[in-house]
Order: structure tokens, then C-alpha cells, then sequence
């Protein structure tokens, strides 16, 4: 798709902000932003004077369409029951995209997903990153897979094994494994250093864990949740090991849980730690993605850090930059108009366009809508918005 975005306050993220500027996607893709840039004739013009104008926002962990919303037992698709290690198990194969979730996500701005199998299992898992709009999860694709899910701590414990020991020994054997049999391709890509080990981890003693295996068997390793990772940031740092922080918004409801900190993430990025924050859907609704890096920024992260860990530090950890989380010139034309800054409470995302195709308006005409990423506005739960059809 075709289309100029002009005249709005342009926040490219990967560089200065643009007074008056102009984003030119085509073919689905940004060919240029700046300022003082013509548009080409007979290309469609949206007219952003007074808004903000910013690259979609990434969910690095999120279990949109496995886990779905108002559907229990008939939606749940996170952890294959009985199963140590499931390596081979891909969380393609459980979206559904006509989850509500995927309407939510549209109205606060994210475009992009992650999706990710549950905890239960020391081994889960393939992650997927995705397009939060799309009548089928195979054209919703970013790339497939972007790593392999693990757990250590009390999920694992709950349901697969009895120990932490237990839970460790489990990942250990996987990798001797593979380093002797071809046919454990996806953990073999771990080993080489192709796909990050997505590690599932909140006790510090957990994330020293992670790390022993990952100074054991030398793969990429991401702590994602690292509920206490601040207590660790300086050996996170020094292995530049990056962390992807949340949710932030829950209780305490469980043992591992009990050093929460909205504190956390400015915690780390000041260490030098790369930080995103995480939702972790549907723990959080993905729509207050920002609103946990705004609350976190009022905690002591700063500015740029904040906005980062929403765009580029995400989509960078997940492997997905080329693709996604800020406006330069060959990446998707997946761009985001707020109404006012983004980490402002009070604002909100006002249109949104995936590969350069408007998905969501806010305040449009619900009756409008068309199925994109959750079907029609009554099954989206953003009432204040219309989905506009998937991209092509």
C-alpha cells in the first residue's frame, strides 16, 4: 500500500524528531522520512498537522491468540500437557487471529507481537513474532520462528517437574542432546547462536540460573519477566544479556512475584542492561503496553529508554529490527498517529496502518469494520475504535 504521512510531529525513534514531517511508505514499505519531502503524484495523503507520528509500538512477549480472552478451556492453547521438553512445539500452530486481543492491541498502538508458549514446561516452545492485523497468523507473519521458550521457577515446578534441580536438569540434557543429534534442528540453532533461549525467569536465584547454563552451553540468552533482574544488573550488563521487563502492572500473586517494582527497568537501563517492557498478555491488557513504560519512566527510567523499550529494543532483542520498530526508509510502513505524546496518559493512538493500510481509526464508524485481527468492532473490545480491514 500507498500512502503520505504529512505535517505531524515525526518521531522516528532511532533518531531526532521531525517538526512538520512527512513518512512516504510504499509498496507497504517507508521509503522516506524527513522534512520538506515531495509527495509523488497521485499518492494517497493523510493529513497528521497536530499529531504525533510514530513507529508501531513491538510486544516482545505476549500469548495473543493462544491463550484467549472469555474463551477458558476451549481457547487455551499455552502448554502441551506432560511434555519436558517441547522444542519442537510451535506457537504458530495455536493462534487464533480473531482473538479480541489483537483489535486491543491495534487501539494502543502495538503493531507487532511476539507470541510466545506458556511456562509449564521447561521447555515450551517456538515464539512467533507477528502483525497485530491479518485474516490468517501465516500472513501475519514477521518471521517464524524468533526463539525458544523456557521456564525455571515456580511455574515449571507447578506442572512439569518438582525441583528447580529437576527444572535445570531438564534444559541441561536437551542441549547435550542436541549437540549429538542433527534432528534437534531448532535447539541446534540455539546452540549456534541463530535463535535467543527466551528465558522465563523472576527470582534472582532463577535468573543466576540462566545464566550458569548460558556460560554452560554458550547460547544467546534473554531473561524475559526478570522480575528481580535489578538485583542482578551488573552481571546482566556485563554479559550484555538483554531483559524483557513485566508486567508491571499485577499483584504480587505468587512467591517469585514479591519484589515487583515499577523501579525495575530504570533499574536495569541505568546499569547499561537493554530493557523492553512486556505486558506479557493477558496477564496485562496489551493496550497499556505504553502506560507501563510511561509509570516506569515515573519511576526512574528515563525518557528515551522508555520509548525505546516499546520499539527498538524489543523489536532489536527479538530479531525482528529489520522489519519493525522504527520509521526508516525499507522497513514495514507500520506507523502510529496519537493524538499528543504517546507517554502522556491522556493521549491516544488515533490511526493506525500496518504495511501502509489503515487498521484502526479511532471514533470511526463501527459498522465499518472489517476482520482484522479480531473480526468485527463487537468482538475487538475497543469501543472507541473501528478496525479497518487487514493488511494486503
Amino acid at each position: 500500500m500507498n500512502v503520505a504521512i504529512t505535517g505531524g510531529y515525526v518521531v522516528p525513534v532511532n533518531g531526532p524528531p521531525i517538526e512538520r514531517g512527512t513518512v512516504l511508505i510504499a509498496g507497504g514499505r517507508i521509503a522516506a522520512v524527513g522534512s520538506g519531502i515531495g509527495v509523488p503524484e497521485g499518492m494517497p495523503v493523510v493529513d497528521a498537522t497536530g499529531l504525533w507520528v510514530l513507529p508501531g509500538f513491538v510486544e516482545a512477549h505476549a500469548h495473543l491468540g493462544l491463550g484467549e480472552e472469555g474463551e477458558d478451556a476451549a481457547g487455551e492453547d499455552l502448554n502441551e500437557k506432560g511434555v519436558l521438553n517441547g522444542a519442537h512445539l510451535r506457537a504458530i500452530d495455536g493462534i487464533n487471529p480473531a482473538e479480541p486481543g489483537f483489535g486491543d492491541a491495534l487501539s494502543g498502538g502495538v503493531t507487532t507481537a511476539v507470541i510466545l508458549p506458556g511456562s509449564a514446561n521447561p521447555i515450551g516452545g517456538q515464539a512467533v513474532a507477528v502483525k497485530c492485523a491479518g485474516r490468517t497468523v501465516d500472513e501475519m507473519v514477521v518471521r517464524d520462528p524468533v526463539g525458544v521458550k523456557s521456564a525455571l521457577g515456580e511455574n515449571p515446578k507447578r506442572h512439569a517437574t518438582s525441583t528447580r534441580l529437576g527444572t535445570a536438569a531438564v534444559i541441561r540434557a536437551a542441549f547435550r542432546a542436541a549437540r549429538e543429534d542433527p534432528a534437534q534442528e531448532v535447539l541446534r540453532r540455539v546452540l549456534g547462536g541463530e535463535l535467543p533461549w527466551c528465558q522465563h525467569a523472576h527470582r534472582a536465584d532463577d535468573i543466576a540460573t540462566a545464566l550458569r547454563l548460558a556460560d554452560e552451553f554458550g547460547y544467546r540468552l534473554v531473561i524475559h519477566h526478570g522480575t528481580e533482574a535489578h538485583l542482578l544488573a551488573d552481571l546482566l550488563a556485563e554479559r550484555a544479556v538483554p531483559v524483557i521487563s513485566g508486567p508491571l502492572f499485577t499483584s504480587r500473586s505468587k512467591v517469585e512475584l514479591r519484589n515487583r517494582t515499577l523501579r525495575s527497568p530504570g533499574l536495569l537501563a541505568a546499569a547499561g542492561v537493554q530493557v523492553a517492557i512486556t505486558t506479557d498478555h493477558s496477564c496485562v491488557p496489551i493496550q497499556l503496553l505504553v502506560h507501563q513504560a510511561t509509570l516506569a519512566m515515573k519511576e526512574g527510567l528515563d525518557r528515551e529508554s522508555a520509548l525505546r523499550s516499546i520499539t527498538v529494543n524489543p523489536a532489536t532483542i527479538m530479531g525482528v529490527a529489520d522489519r519493525v520498530g522504527s520509521l526508516r526508509p525499507g522497513l514495514d510502513g507500520d506507523v502510529v498517529l496519537w493524538s499528543g505524546d504517546p507517554l502522556d496518559v491522556m493521549s491516544r493512538a488515533v490511526r493506525v496502518f500496518v504495511a501502509g493500510r489503515e487498521v484502526y481509526r479511532q471514533g470511526g464508524d463501527a459498522t465499518d469494520a472489517a476482520g482484522a485481527g479480531g473480526g468485527d468492532q463487537r468482538r475487538t473490545g475497543s469501543s472507541s475504535g473501528t478496525l479497518t480491514g487487514p493488511p494486503s
